[in-house]
């Protein structure tokens, strides 16, 4: 029996950095969290503790904030700089993955007027992107987590199976509430990504908000689609989405009914509805997915 060294790869995770840019009155702002991994010929590290192959984590770090300083722009074109760079650094690393979170920051507004250099952070959604290089090609991830949506109707969920474990009673009307998690890989590696995003937020939110679901399924496959019928640039839709369940309250006990007005909201357990909508005339591109959970 032989044993050897199977797929890996290194690099340094959750590098947190904030850029300003104080050129004009003006400022602009930008918060990021980034994370780096590397892969090539690193056996020798692993097998005999040999470091000339072994571009130093600390290295890594010192690099996104030196091509911060240089300004960030938007999280894809970022990523994308780090990446090429970081693949091209040395022979025997053969690719790079950069994976960058953005949290949002608003101007605080005052008088009714947004503030020149002071700002209010978002709610819980973030920003993503992945860029992968491999050799020559270059695969970009763009995405947001924790995009959380809620309709007080237009949702349905009945006719599934009952057996002897089955308690839930079927509704033709309830609360639809998710947290979106969304990836989507382009097909083209130079865009503008600030736009196409907007393109594509605003897209998974029209297409949430009009959809008459009969199940969170249905609307999952609803919003993938539209992303592709909308987007010509986007190969591929991931989305991860729990139901996070409204339940009636039950105020019989005072003596009071509740015709939809009164829900309690569990954060646990969920379902967790997960699926991926894509082009058949697209190849597929694995290597992009690469290091990349939560997804089926």
């Amino acid at each position: 029996m032989a044993i050897r060294l199977g797929p890996n790869q290194y690099g340094k995770a959750e590098v947190r950095v904030v850029a300003v840019d104080r050129s004009g009155p003006r400022h602009t702002l930008v918060d990021l969290n980034v994370s780096s991994s590397l892969r090539g010929d690193f056996t020798a590290a692993h097998t005999a503790g040999d470091n000339a192959h072994v571009l130093a984590t600390d290295t890594q770090k010192n690099t996104v904030f030196a091509f911060a300083r240089d300004g960030v722009g938007s999280p894809e074109a970022f990523a994308l700089r780090l990446a090429r760079h970081f693949a091209g650094a040395y022979p025997w690393i053969c690719g790079a993955r950069i994976a960058v979170d953005s949290f949002g920051w608003q101007r605080i507004a005052v008088g009714g007027q947004p503030h020149e250099h002071a700002f209010r952070r978002d709610g819980g959604e973030v920003r993503t992107a992945v860029v992968t290089v491999d050799g020559a090609d270059a695969h970009v991830l763009a995405g947001l987590r924790d995009l959380a949506v809620l309709k007080t109707t237009g949702s349905e969920f009945w006719g599934f199976p009952r057996d002897r474990y089955t308690t839930l009673a079927e509704t033709r009307d309830r609360i639809l509430a998710t947290a979106v998690t969304a990836r989507w890989r382009y097909s083209a590696a130079d865009l503008d990504w600030d736009a196409t995003f907007d393109v594509v937020r605003t897209t998974l939110l029209e297409t949430f908000a009009v959809t008459h679901s009969l199940a969170l399924q249905q609307t999952l496959y609803a919003m993938g689609e539209a992303v592709l019928e909308r987007c010509p640039d986007v190969a591929e839709v991931r989305l991860s989405m729990p139901n996070k369940h409204h339940n009636l309250a039950d105020l019989s006990a005072f003596g009071l009914d509740n015709p939809g007005v009164v829900y309690h909201a569990d954060d646990r357990p969920y379902g967790l509805i997960e699926g991926t909508v894509l082009r058949d005339d697209v190849p597929p591109a694995e290597v992009a997915w690469l290091g990349t959970p939560g997804f089926c």
